[in-house]
This record gives C-alpha cells, sequence and structure tokens, in this order.
C-alpha cells in the first residue's frame, strides 16, 4: 500500500490529551464527609472519650470479635448498644448514598491500582468495597496493561455487582474528559490522530482517547481487502458522528484522504500535457499493466509501454509502492484519462541493433522464459532472443527445452539473424559445440556393420541409436527381404540391441539410413540367378486375389499366377486355394521389380507338344515299314513320308487324338 502524504490537509490534526485531570464534584465532597462521619457518628469531636466506653462500641459494632485476652470484660447498657447499631446503621446509609451518588452522577473519581486480576484491574476508590475496571479497558493493542500497581487513574461509577465490589468505567472517564474536544474537533472538521487497535466486524476500532469505530469503507478512498494490516498503525481520522447518550464516535480516514488527493489533482492537471515527465507511484499492478498514481490523478502504464523488449507481466519491472518516472504520452481532459510510458524516456535499441550484434558473433545473455518451441534470452535491457529447440542441441532427442536451460540462467549464444522490424534475434547454442554430423561421414562409410539400441518405433520403421545425440533410420522396407512387414514392432522391441548396416549418410540433413535384411544374403538375386523363362518349378499358394494368386516358390520368394494362366490342359478353369501345391512354369522374370509370372497353362502346352512329337516318332517308323499293298501302298507311304517330313498342323494333332482314342475302345 503507497503511503499516502497527508501534509496538504487544511485543518492541522491534534492528538487529544487522554491524562484525566483530577475532578472534585459534589459526589467527593459528600464522599469526604460521609468517610469523617464513619469516624465519629456522633458528629462533634471526642478526643477523650473512656476506653471502656471504646471497646463497648467495637464490641457492639463487632458481636462476633473475641474479646482480648488481658481486657476485662466490659460492661455495657442498652443505651450503648442502641447508640453504637445506630452509627452503624448511618454509615452504612451514607455509604450507599455517597455510592448511588457517583453512579446517578457518572462523576469522575481518582482510585489507585491495587493489583489487575484476569478478569479485572481492581481500583481503591475511598469506599469499603473496591472498583472493579473489565480487562478489556485495561490492556492495549498488544495486550499489555496500561497501568502498574500504585497507578493513579481515573474512573467512573456505573453500579455495585452482587458479588461484590463496584464495577468502573475507565473508557467513560476518558469520554467525559475528550469529549468536548471531540465535538470540536467534529464541528471544525479538524483531523485527529488514533491508534488502530483492533478489527470488529464492519470495520476497525480507533484510540482517539476514546475507542471510536471506523468503517471498512472509510479506510481507502478505494475498497481494502486486508484490515488486519492497519493494526497497530497511527492514523489520521474525521470525527463524522457523534451519540454522547450512547457514548459512540464514528471516524473517517477516506474523507481526509480525498481532500489531500484532490488538492493534488489540481496541481497536477495544472501541469499536465502530452510529452510531459511525472515522477509517480505504483498504485495498483494488473495482467495488462500498471496504475501510476502522479499526484491525485491515476494514469495508465501499459505493459506494451514498459520496455523494448518483451514482459510476461508488469511485475517483471515494477511493483506496488516503486516511484517511477514516466512519460504522457495521452491526455483526454474530458474523461480525465492518461496514458503513459516508461520505455519512452530510453531510446530505442532496436534501431542499431544489427550494427551492435552483427551475424556470427557470440554474446552471453540471461535466459527470460522457456516455452516448448525454445528459450528467450535477454541479451539487454529492451533486447532479448529466442533459441530454437533446434538450435540447443546436434542431438534430436531433447524432448524440451526445460532440460537444458531454465529462467534466470546464464548462456553464451552466436548470433544467427537479426530482423530490426520485426523485432527478432535468432540465436544458436549448438553451434558452440562440435557438430558429430560432420566427422560421421569418414567415421561410419558405406557398408559399415554397427551395432547400437533400438530407441524408438514408428510406422515407417526404427531408430537405432548408434552414439549419444546420432541415430540411424532403419525402413520397414530393409528389415527383411522374405517377409512383408507392416510394422517394425513385429520383428524388433524397443531398447533391443541389434546390429545394422550403413546404407547412406546425409550429414547436411542429419540422416544416416541403415539396414537389417543386408546382414543376409539377398534371396531374390539368388533365385534370379538359378532360374530362367520356361523352368518349371514347385510352388504353394499363399493368398489369392480377384486377379490370381501369389505363389510362394522358394523361402522368401513369391510369383504371381495370373487367373488366366491358371487353366488345364483341356481348357478348363482351375481354382487355385490357399495352400494347394502345384507345378507352375515361369513366363516372365523381372529382376529390378523383384518380379515372377507363373503360369499352369503353359505346362499343358508344353505336354501337348511332347505328345505330338512322339506321334510323329511312331509315325515316322511305320512308313519305314515294308507295305503289304504293293504300288498302292507305296505311293500312300510315299504321301505320309511327304507329309511327315513337313510341319505339323492342328488337323494331324486332331487325327492323331482320334485314331489314339479309337485304339482304345478296341
Amino acid at each position: 500500500m503507497a503511503e499516502i502524504d497527508h501534509n496538504l490537509s487544511t485543518h492541522e490534526s491534534i492528538a487529544l490529551n487522554t491524562t484525566l485531570e483530577p475532578t472534585v464534584p459534589e459526589a467527593t465532597a459528600q464522599q469526604t464527609a460521609t468517610q469523617d462521619l464513619s469516624s465519629n457518628p456522633t458528629g462533634t469531636p471526642h478526643p477523650a472519650e473512656p476506653v471502656a466506653e471504646t471497646h463497648e462500641l467495637h464490641a457492639a459494632a463487632n458481636p462476633d470479635a473475641p474479646a482480648a485476652a488481658h481486657a476485662p470484660e466490659p460492661e455495657y447498657d442498652d443505651q450503648d448498644f442502641a447508640r453504637a447499631l445506630a452509627s452503624f446503621d448511618k454509615e452504612q446509609a451514607a455509604e450507599k448514598d455517597a455510592a448511588q451518588s457517583l453512579t446517578t452522577e457518572e462523576a469522575v473519581i481518582t482510585g489507585t491500582v491495587v493489583k489487575i486480576t484476569d478478569k479485572h484491574a481492581v481500583i481503591d476508590i475511598g469506599l469499603k468495597s473496591e472498583g472493579l475496571i473489565p480487562l478489556d479497558q485495561v490492556l492495549d493493542h498488544t495486550g499489555t496493561p496500561k497501568f502498574n500497581i500504585g497507578d493513579t487513574v481515573e474512573v467512573v461509577v456505573e453500579r455495585e455487582e452482587a458479588e461484590g465490589g463496584y464495577l468502573v468505567s475507565y473508557e467513560k472517564a476518558l469520554r467525559h474528559k475528550v469529549w468536548d474536544k471531540l465535538e470540536e474537533a467534529s464541528n471544525t472538521k479538524t483531523p485527529v490522530k488514533g491508534m488502530v487497535v483492533s478489527r470488529v466486524k464492519g470495520g476497525l476500532t480507533v484510540d482517539i482517547g476514546i475507542k471510536a469505530f471506523l468503517p471498512g469503507s472509510q479506510v481507502e478512498v478505494r475498497p481494502v481487502r486486508n484490515l488486519d494490516a492497519y493494526i497497530g498503525t497511527e492514523i489520521e481520522v474525521r470525527v463524522i458522528k457523534l451519540n454522547k447518550k450512547r457514548g459512540n464516535v464514528v471516524i473517517s480516514r477516506k474523507e481526509i484522504l480525498e481532500e489531500e488527493q484532490n488538492a493534488r489533482k489540481e496541481v497536477t492537471l495544472s501541469t499536465l500535457e502530452e510529452g510531459a515527465v511525472f515522477t509517480g507511484v505504483v498504485k495498483n499492478l494488473t495482467d495488462y499493466g500498471a496504475f501510476v498514481d502522479m499526484g491525485g490523478l491515476d494514469g495508465l502504464l501499459h505493459i506494451t509501454d514498459m520496455s523494448w523488449g518483451r514482459l510476461t507481466h508488469p511485475r517483471d519491472l515494477v511493483n506496488v509502492g516503486d516511484e517511477i518516472q514516466v512519460k504522457v504520452l495521452k491526455f483526454d481532459k474530458e474523461k480525465q484519462r492518461v496514458s503513459l510510458g516508461f520505455k519512452q524516456l530510453t531510446p530505442d535499441p532496436w534501431l542499431d541493433a544489427i550494427e551492435r550484434y552483427p551475424v556470427g558473433a557470440q554474446v552471453k545473455g540471461r535466459v527470460l522464459s522457456v516455452t516448448d518451441y525454445g528459450a528467450f534470452v535477454e541479451l539487454e535491457q529492451g533486447i532479448e532472443g529466442l533459441v530454437h529447440v533446434s538450435e540447443m542441441t546436434w542431438s534430436k532427442r531433447m524432448k524440451h527445452p526445460s532440460k537444458m536451460v531454465k529462467p534466470g540462467d546464464e548462456v553464451d549464444t552466436i548470433i544467427l539473424s537479426v530482423n530490426p522490424n520485426d523485432r527478432r534475434i535468432s540465436l544458436g547454442m549448438k553451434q558452440l559445440q562440435d557438430n558429430p554430423w560432420e566427422q560421421l561421414e569418414n567415421k561410419y562409410p558405406e557398408g559399415t556393420i554397427i551395432e547400437g539400441r533400438v530407441r524408438n518405433l514408428t510406422d515407417f520403421g526404427a531408430f537405432i541409436e548408434i552414439e549419444d545425440g546420432i541415430d540411424g533410420l532403419v525402413h520397414v522396407s530393409n528389415l527383411s527381404w522374405t517377409k512383408r512387414i507392416k510394422h517394425p514392432s513385429e520383428v524388433l522391441k524397443k531398447g533391443e540391441k541389434i546390429k545394422a548396416v550403413v546404407l547412406g549418410v546425409e550429414p547436411e540433413n542429419r540422416r544416416l539410413s541403415l539396414g537389417i535384411k543386408q546382414l543376409q544374403p539377398d534371396v531374390w538375386e539368388t533365385f534370379f540367378a538359378q532360374h530362367r523363362v520356361g523352368d518349371v518349378i514347385k510352388g504353394k499358394v499363399l493368398r489369392t486375389a480377384q486377379f490370381g494368386a501369389f505363389v510362394e516358390i522358394a523361402e522368401g520368394v513369391e510369383g504371381l499366377c495370373h487367373v488366366s494362366e491358371a487353366v488345364d490342359e483341356h481348357g478348363k478353369q482351375l481354382t487355385l486355394n490357399v495352400g494347394d501345391e502345384h507345378d507352375f512354369k515361369i513366363v516372365k522374370m523381372n529382376q529390378e521389380e523383384k518380379k515372377v509370372g507363373l503360369s499352369i497353362k503353359a505346362i499343358g502346352e508344353e505336354a501337348t507338344r511332347a505328345e505330338v512329337e512322339n506321334y510323329k516318332e511312331r509315325e515316322s517308323s511305320r512308313e519305314s515299314a515294308p507295305s503289304s499293298k504293293g504300288s498302292k501302298g507305296k505311293g500312300q507311304g510315299s504321301g505320309s513320308s511327304s507329309s511327315n517330313s513337313g510341319s505339323t498342323t492342328l488337323g494331324d494333332l486332331l487325327k492323331w487324338k482320334q485314331a489314339e482314342n479309337e485304339d482304345g475302345d478296341n
């Protein structure tokens, strides 16, 4: 809370005199006479009264008191007893009248502190019974008694207690003494000083000579949340309400503060203009700025006008109660709104940032904040740069920038780029370290077998850590020659140690390609080296599709038998089921695309041609034997021989099939 100077008040505050002066009202004089009467009931002097009569009076007044061992038993008559009893009754009546008079008139009397108990301060007020001041009137705001034993205090007698003694009030005695001064202060609006002693419902209790009530709404110009902070402090207040009958006093501090604020405001407005520089006190902080008291008038210092750099909150630059210089940026006289600036008091440091921060220069800075994408580093007041997460380390494994830096750290950086228009500077930290990728190509040439740990698995492959900060990728296609792997987890586990072959290094892109299947011979190369088109091989149907069936023809090698090639020797379409085994003929081979075309139909055609050749051979042997038909047989044989010597036609093949069937029937 900012302290406010009260010297501009038009009335000088007064400290009320709380030391009560001795007063001698009529009741006190009557009390003195009563005390004299108690010692001399007859009202006349009797200095030479006989001793025996004295003992008689004493015995009459104190019938239970034991007689002295050495004194003779007194002799008295009824007249003496009646006189002593009358004297005692007069004494009791006089004290009662005196107490009643004190209570009725609320006269202020002087007493002496006898002792202090846990409930009262016991006071000798000159009566036979002692006075009792409630403890809450005896203790100050710290809980320390205001009086010591033997101190003289002034009190007002309130009533006689049933348990004995008289209830007296110290506060009422004070109120009697200061009431006239309070009325005068209220009429003249003169401030008075007081001590805040406690907090009560709705406000505070303030000791201004007597206890007065300060409502919470009258403590400050603006609402106050923590009233407890005022306890034990001395403040200036104004009496705004008095009720003598009830003894109530209501005071206000707000009225004094408002008058002082208005007086200062007039002075401020008389000199306020755009461009003027003022000294003010920070009164309040918000997320968007700070309110500054310029002397009875508050101005807004927006967060964007606090610093040439970036602030996350105004408290990063100022705190409540700070005295700062500000510049008036805008002033609305009608609405009395003032916009202030702090950074405008100094030159813009970004104007010559390129000259002061050349690219490649090494600079030291302080980390202001850390985000998911990097860290902001302050190079000087108003100048800060960003170290992107990708520029912090050569390793790709860093999960968050906070793993490397934290706010307040001093770090060394390299200037990567400067953009004064956008007020941005890009910084790097990894550039101050050796780049492990630059020597990686020489360290791991293509074909090198390395051993590493599986660090991560993705849909497209597995990342293998071969050294700190260096990961290589085994693409899913480089895991096996023979298996169709959909996800690396089918063959690898995270954390597993494996061997791989270096397939390529790209230092500029920080990429290292690895392969696992390359550790084994390429089954496709072996297959293409051992087989040719036209070879008949045995295969097993692995899976089917509308267009054909995929057939395993060697371990890890598959071929496709198109539906048009799945026909038997009679031209009938065959149904290929998973798990069926057949003989297939290789009709197509593409080593680059690793494709093999298979056919069952081609095997049937090959068998038919073999049968035709066998038929031709049998016909030739028949014609070479002697004919039984003479010249006609020779002619026919010659014709057949001529016919056989030529190419076999489809008609010949059909005739041969028909003849073969007839022989079978016979």
